[in-house]
This record gives C-alpha cells, structure tokens and sequence, in this order.
C-alpha cells in the first residue's frame, strides 16, 4: 500500500514482518491504524501513515500461507516513531533474519521506540535489545522466552507491555489494542474507539488488557484431572458436578476428587468455585458488561452470592472493583488472579499460582 502524502503526519510507524509471520497479528494492528488515519473507512493516510518493510523488498510469507508484498526496502528508522517487528512460527527461518536484527538495532541507536509483536519480541531478544527488560509474551511462548532468554523478563497476564521505548504484545487481536494504545497517544482517544468499535473489538476498560487466561489443565500431570478441567473450563456458566465428570472420564468421584487434591492441593468444589470467580475478576476489570451478565456467565445463583463471594477473595465487591483507578485494576489482577503462569524464583519453570 502506497502511504505518501504531502502534509506531515502524526503518527509514523515502520512495519517489518518476519518470515512465517502471524497475519491476524499483522492485519489486527494495521486496520487500527488504517482506520484512526481517516474519516470513516476512507483509507486515506493522513493522520497517521505506515510502510511495510523488507530487507530486499520482495514478498513475505505468512505463516497461514498467504504472502503479502513489501511497500520498501528498510527505510531510515529516524523517519518513523515506532519500529515494528512482527513474527509468527517460532524458530523458522531464523538465519534469515539478520539484515532485521541489524535495522532493529539501528532503529533503537537512533532512539526511535521498538515494538515487537507475536514472536517479534523474541527477535528483539535475539537482537540484545530487551535485557533486563519486561517482555509481554504469549502464555504458548511463554517457557519459550525463559529457556532462550534469561536475561529477559517474560510476562504473560497482559496482551501488551510498553517498558520505555520497548514495547512488546502477545500477538492476535491483542495487537489491535496495541495500535489503539499508540494511536490515543498521539491522536487521542476518540480515534482509538473508533478503530476498535470499526473492528468489532470490544473496548477495554484498562490500558493493557490482559490476556485471557490459558488453560489450566496444561500445569496438571494426571490426564483424568486435566480432561476434568478442560471439561469443567467449557462450562463456566453452568457448571458440572463431580459426579458427572467423573462418569464422563470413566473413573469413581473418590478417585477424581483425590486427583485434584494431588494436582492442586485443593477439593473440586473449591477448584471449581475459583476458576469461575477468577474468570469473573477478570470480566469485571476488562470489560463494561453488567454484573449481573458476569453472574450467569460465571455459573453462580444470583448477584448478591456472586458478589460475596468475590468480596471474600478479593476483599472488595464487583461493583468497588470496577471503580478503581485503572493502575489499581492491574494491580489487582496481578496479585489476585490465581491461575496464571508464572516463573519459579529457583527453577526458571513454569508453574501456577494457587
């Protein structure tokens, strides 16, 4: 797409796909752009104006299998206001992507802010530009970064992190809302809605949304517990028995009942009860969907059970959590949201926060 124009504009963003790069990721953050640089869906560049770049200039493969064409070869990074590195496949064609690190590095010797997206963050490792730093990874990558990288911090509760002028995302639509993030800051937050709302991307409540949370049965050893909650985990809104599980599985209620208290140190009642309320902490901090919405959704009685048993594990109803400050909100998920991968002080492994 050819993005000149002749009045200056005031958003810059230089875009270069890995080989096998993830084209959701790619087309979620360049339609947020498209859309914020126009009236309506005109199209036109204006507020905001972007080039495609590769290192030769020639066709990019998609990992879906759908190749796009370069707009340029690299271009002077000082021209842009953001850099930005999008992957896919992790591990494919790697040796091919020197000429991008070299350009990453350049771009960040001349100050400009790099943002890598999907498994562009793990090229922005391999470049030596996010050591010591924070990096927001997918919850697949996430061991991924802490084998290769141990100079790197990974976080994965949040689709987007912006540490200085590194900024890093998790990739799929998550990289929409990084462009709307960009976008409210240098053209203000009417246009970001209204890339989002074109988009059909729910509007989110906190400035990086978290991610949604990955299955919880992948930290479990036992298969009957894992296929328990994998169970269990498609229907949060109506919830099933132990005993209904246990018969679908093909093993005794005792017997199950005993596999979650050695897999997670906790009755199914209790697993049960808190997978739905974290799922519910998480509804009422992200989204603006009622509370009631978030009762049914959440598999609970009725509003008032809902909100006291949110009260009692996190020491506030729904109603005082939603009206918080936004950096009070993550807050809160951070420390509150109980299934979610972490890293093991002592071990660099992955395990879950019970």
């Amino acid at each position: 797409m050819a993005t000149g124009g002749t009045a200056p504009a005031a958003l810059n963003v230089g875009i270069v796909p890995l080989p096998n790069f993830t084209l959701n990721a790619f087309a979620s953050f360049i339609d947020a752009l498209r859309l914020a640089a126009d009236e309506r869906d005109r199209s036109r560049p204006i507020r905001c104006r972007w080039e495609v770049m590769s290192h030769d200039g020639r066709m990019i493969p998609a990992s879906c299998g759908v190749s796009i064409t370069a707009s340029s070869t690299f271009l002077s990074p000082g021209r842009f206001d953001y850099v930005v590195v999008i992957g896919g496949l992790l591990g494919h064609d790697e040796d091919k992507e020197d000429p991008v690190l070299d350009y990453l590095r350049q771009a960040a010797s001349g100050g400009v802010a790099l943002v890598g997206i999907c498994t562009g963050v793990f090229a922005m490792a391999r470049a030596g530009l996010l050591d010591g730093r924070k990096a927001c990874v997918s919850w697949l990558h996430y061991q991924d970064m802490i084998d290769r990288f141990d100079s790197v911090e990974p976080d994965a509760s949040r689709l987007f992190v912006a540490d200085g002028k590194r900024i890093t995302c998790a990739g799929g639509v998550g990289a929409a809302r990084l462009a709307a993030w960009m976008i409210e800051q240098h053209l203000g937050r009417d246009l970001a809605q209204k890339a989002l709302s074109i988009m059909m991307v729910e509007n989110s409540r906190a400035t990086a949304t978290p991610q949604p949370q990955p299955p919880v049965a992948q930290s479990v050893r036992d298969p009957r517990v894992a296929r328990a909650i994998l169970l269990l985990e498609e229907k949060l809104s109506d919830p099933p028995r132990i005993d209904q599980l246990a018969r679908t599985i093909g093993i005794s209620r005792r017997q199950l009942e005993r596999g979650f208290r050695d897999e997670l140190g906790m009755s199914f009642g209790e697993f049960s009860r808190a997978l739905r309320l974290d799922h519910g902490l998480w509804l009422v901090l992200t989204t603006d969907r009622s509370i009631l919405d978030i009762t049914l959704e959440c598999g609970f009685n009725g509003q008032s059970h809902f909100a006291t048993l949110f009260r009692k594990a996190y020491g506030l109803t729904p109603t005082e959590a939603r009206g918080l400050p936004l950096l009070d909100r993550d807050a809160l998920m951070q420390s509150k949201l109980r299934f979610r991968p972490r890293a093991a002080n002592d071990s660099r492994k992955t395990h879950w926060t019970q």
